[in-house]
């Protein structure tokens, strides 16, 4: 019997093999849980819906939350609710927010934390990178510390027009000149990849030149837009993001005579995926917006919105009509599935690339030898028929621990928490004998730390 160590890499095995590569192949969940992969919403408190979210978070498979400031108290108020919606989780959650800075900021002066600059007086008034790598690693940090680990930006409009009533007026555009929105943009990307939390560009393929607002109403913009604001989106591709992209609900009819980008194949499948090389989750613009409410039925949007290529469906409610609009979608989905309408193959595409994304949730940048194990090792039994696997975990003090292992789609697949392991060596052991070849990902957890390691089991 052998034993394997390493240090700040963690690998399991029952003839195993460490790896870190990710499978792309789809592990079972079924089609109702892929559609809940799809959605992310929003929710009040004073609605009576709360439990409902919860109920969808653990039920339906639910992918996402995104949090207002309605949503938000104190950072301990935050950091508790992030905890509790990721306790109903059995496949990774996204909590999403706003935190652009400036204005569009969820986390503020107002509910314990500081007030932030805008895009544009970073990177025009200032245009110093010193000055945006600062506060992004800042509001980076306050969302990490609230278990936020979704930020819906940065915005990479360019500022056509400094009129512009969602864009330029109020200050969320880094620049008028698309290198400078680029550099800054790939500055703000960098300090929230270095604390593990996703980002999504916005808001394609450019709402700078717009002169009303989506959030008002029909939004046209085709006398307006200039090709140079797609620029930020080539070069950030170009470096390789593979983050999110937000759609923008404007209206161009060069790119689509009859609906918004938003809803658009033209826009998504045609210029974001096939001519500009985008490969990763394209997520909407809240669709309860009255540039799309007011213009298309609830079963119009969401239709087209996943014909266009969207993968996360974003709505600012988690209710409709008194009922969860969550199963609303699963069910409309299953049923456009049925009759044909919508291809149960893009919905797969969809689902894996969500799960590819969130896998990337899965790993931290920098561990702290003094507070989370520094060594985690493991080894097989050779006895092929009695697949088990001691996990071997050293702490530097005792403290207690929860080992988790997912799948590569995030499913939870074994859970066991520790009130207290003592300083030293301590053993874990764990059955694999059910499981299937293919990779795995392990987590161990002590209070206010976490590790996690990506695997691969052959059989």
């Amino acid at each position: 019997m052998t034993e394997m160590t390493f240090k700040n890499i963690y690998s399991l095995a029952a003839f195993f093999i460490l790896a870190f590569i990710l499978s792309s192949k789809n592990q079972a969940q079924t089609l109702d849980e892929k559609i809940g992969q799809m959605i992310m919403v929003g929710y009040s408190t004073n609605n009576g819906f709360e439990d409902t979210l919860f109920y969808d978070i653990q039920n339906r498979n639910l992918g996402g939350v995104v949090l207002f400031a309605y949503n938000i108290d104190s950072p301990v108020q935050i950091a508790a609710l992030t905890e509790q919606l990721k306790s109903y989780a059995s496949t990774p959650l996204l909590i999403a927010t706003d935190q652009e800075g400036g204005i569009v900021a969820r986390l503020d002066e107002n509910n314990g934390y500081i007030k932030t600059h805008s895009a544009y007086k970073l990177g025009t008034v200032f245009n110093i990178e010193d000055s945006t790598r600062a506060q992004a690693s800042l509001m980076a940090s306050w969302l990490n510390d609230a278990g936020i680990n979704t930020n819906l930006a940065p915005v990479v409009d360019v500022d056509v027009n400094p009129l512009s009533p969602a864009i330029g007026r109020w200050g969320r555009s880094f620049s008028s000149d698309p290198m400078t929105v680029y550099q800054h943009s790939a500055w703000t990307i960098d300090e929230y990849e270095n604390a593990n939390i996703l980002t999504a560009l916005k808001h394609f393929p450019g709402h700078g030149s717009a002169e009303t607002d989506t959030h008002l109403g029909f939004t046209d913009v085709t006398a307006t837009w200039a090709d140079s604001e797609l620029i930020p989106y080539q070069e950030l591709f170009a470096d390789g993001y593979s983050g999110m992209v937000m759609t923008a609900h404007i209206f161009n009819s060069n790119w689509d005579e009859n609906h918004p980008a938003s809803l658009s194949a033209n826009v998504l499948n045609g210029l974001l995926r096939d001519t500009l090389g985008f490969s990763g989750v394209i997520i909407s613009d809240e669709l309860f917006m009255p540039a799309v409410s007011q213009n298309y039925s609830f079963e119009e949007s969401v239709i087209l919105t996943i014909k266009a290529g969207t993968d996360i469906l974003l709505f600012s409610t988690n209710e409709r009509n008194g009922s969860s609009l969550v199963a609303e979608v699963i069910d409309l989905v299953k049923q456009k599935i049925t009759d044909g309408e919508i291809s149960i193959n893009s919905i797969d595409e969809s689902y894996q690339r969500i799960a590819a994304l969130k896998s990337t949730l899965t790993g931290i940048k920098e561990n702290n030898d003094e507070l989370i194990p520094n060594t985690f090792s493991m080894q097989a039994y050779p006895n092929p028929f009695n697949i088990s696997t001691n996990i071997v975990i050293n702490l530097n003090e005792a403290n207690p621990v929860e080992v988790k292992i997912f799948d590569v789609t995030g499913r939870l697949i074994y859970k066991k928490k520790y009130a207290t392991m003592k300083s030293g060596r301590n053993v874990v052991r764990f059955n694999a004998d059910n499981l299937s070849s293919g990779m795995y990902i392990v987590r161990i957890d002590i209070p206010g730390k976490f590790t996690t390691g990506k695997i691969i089991l052959l059989k």
